[in-house]
């Protein structure tokens, strides 16, 4: 499957199924037809308008929609992102809140770089501008990066969060969701032992593989029964020419699509049909519960092949992150070398993807962390996007991550319940 005929295939079928759903739904709302009215030309403009915005999405990266906030003052405040760090793999984002007067703390959210965007993460950067300086790791998608760019795999990515850390300064507080986990642990690690006065003042670890052996799941299940060869060659693809990176060998985004909505292929093709039904009877609009959700779970990017290889490989299969036996350029990373930085895991009762167990095998790593700066917190009844969105994360998460990042702030930099702006 290793080919850009494979990869222009896939691309093909989704073009045409968009087209097919565009023509279905201008065939049907013809005027002249709405003059015998009949409810299998309603069907059929229904079908094809949620057949054409469901392929139309999944190659169009979703927009933040975070245009203004309503700060303290009572008044709305233009947000504006800016770039303060630009790579060729995902640049470092800042959410600007202009006439705001700048939050004393500031709070590097990393997202996961797993084939979807990091717009994933816009209830959560909502949740915490309140009270907070946010920044947000933007990873790019591979079909777009030239062959030029170079390879990109988790030392790669673990570097990139040293970088963004060396930049931001140590009063940063670190917040990394599912995927990115391990590697902001082992960005960390790095950083105590380098450049020890760039280390942030706290991480909050939020349902992330750090030992997937920990408590197994469908995720790991699969990363055992399946050997390496059978990966590159069943996953792996070559951007076509349609796109920058032509010739990048990719894990396409159309294809881990597949691979998610085959998960829970019952419940998908239920919301679809009733959305479909819904559309004929005029009853859905464009941010409706099924738009706003499918918007964004349907948008995905592809991901380096280095990088899901190398997760595979080493997170995963040989564990060198549970092990503590992770290297970098070289150099091993050793978990015990964090001494000052506090250090919370945060999991879900109901996680089938990273389960319980899996995070706060992190705190076991930190050999060299007292006690005083460790914590955890398991949240009942909770799945793995509830831990960072949603009302788990809201009414219960949110103010245990704000009053841990309070507990491990410089007195001078802390928050004040002046800062702290409580969510409606």
């Amino acid at each position: 499957m290793r080919y850009m005929a494979t990869y222009d295939l896939m691309e093909t079928i989704r073009n045409t199924n968009q087209w097919m759903g565009a023509s279905a739904k201008a065939m049907a709302s013809y005027p002249m037809f709405a003059m015998v009215p009949n409810p299998a030309l309603q069907w059929m403009a229904a079908w094809g308008d949620v057949t054409e915005r469901s392929f139309q999405r999944m190659v169009t990266k979703p927009d933040w929609g975070i245009h203004s906030f309503t700060c303290e003052d009572g008044k709305d405040h233009v947000v504006q992102i800016e770039t303060v760090v630009e790579h060729d793999f995902g640049n470092l984002i800042h959410f600007a809140v202009q006439g705001r007067r700048r939050r004393r703390q500031q709070v590097l959210l990393v997202a996961p770089m797993s084939g979807h965007y990091a717009t994933l993460l816009r209830s959560t950067v909502i949740s915490l501008l309140p009270d907070f300086e946010i920044y947000v790791t933007d990873w790019h998608n591979a079909r777009d990066i030239p062959v030029s760019a170079g390879k990109f795999d988790v030392e790669d990515y673990t570097l990139y969060l040293v970088d963004f850390l060396r930049h931001l300064g140590p009063e940063t507080h670190v917040i990394a969701v599912c995927q990115p986990v391990p590697l902001t642990l082992a960005a960390t690690a790095y950083l105590a032992e380098e450049e020890p006065d760039a280390q942030p003042r706290s991480l909050t670890l939020i349902g992330g593989p750090v030992d997937p052996d920990a408590t197994p799941t469908e995720v790991t299940d699969f990363g055992r029964r399946v050997t390496m060869g059978q990966l590159e060659e069943t996953m792996i693809q070559q951007v076509g020419f349609k796109y920058q990176g032509v010739g990048r060998k990719v894990y396409p985004g159309l294809l881990q699509l597949a691979s998610f909505m085959s998960m829970n292929g019952e419940r998908h093709n239920k919301a679809f049909n009733d959305q479909i039904i819904r559309t004929a009877l005029g009853e859905a609009s464009d941010h409706d519960a099924h738009n706003r959700f499918y918007d964004e779970y349907l948008a995905v990017m592809d991901m380096p092949a280095e990088f899901y290889l190398s997760t595979v490989e080493r997170i995963f299969k040989n564990r060198e992150i549970a092990l503590n036996e992770f290297t970098v350029a070289g150099r091993k990373v050793d978990m015990g070398k964090i001494t000052t930085v506090a250090v919370k895991t945060v999991e879900g009762a109901n996680d089938d993807i990273s389960a319980p167990g899996q995070c706060i095998a992190a705190l076991d790593l930190c050999t060299g962390l007292p006690d005083d700066k460790k914590a955890s917190h398991v949240e009942p009844g909770a799945g793995h996007y509830g831990i960072f969105a949603g009302r788990s994360w809201r009414n219960n998460i949110r103010p245990l991550v704000l009053d841990f990042i309070s507990a491990n702030s410089n007195r001078d930099a802390g928050l004040t319940p002046a800062d702290r702006t409580p969510l409606p």
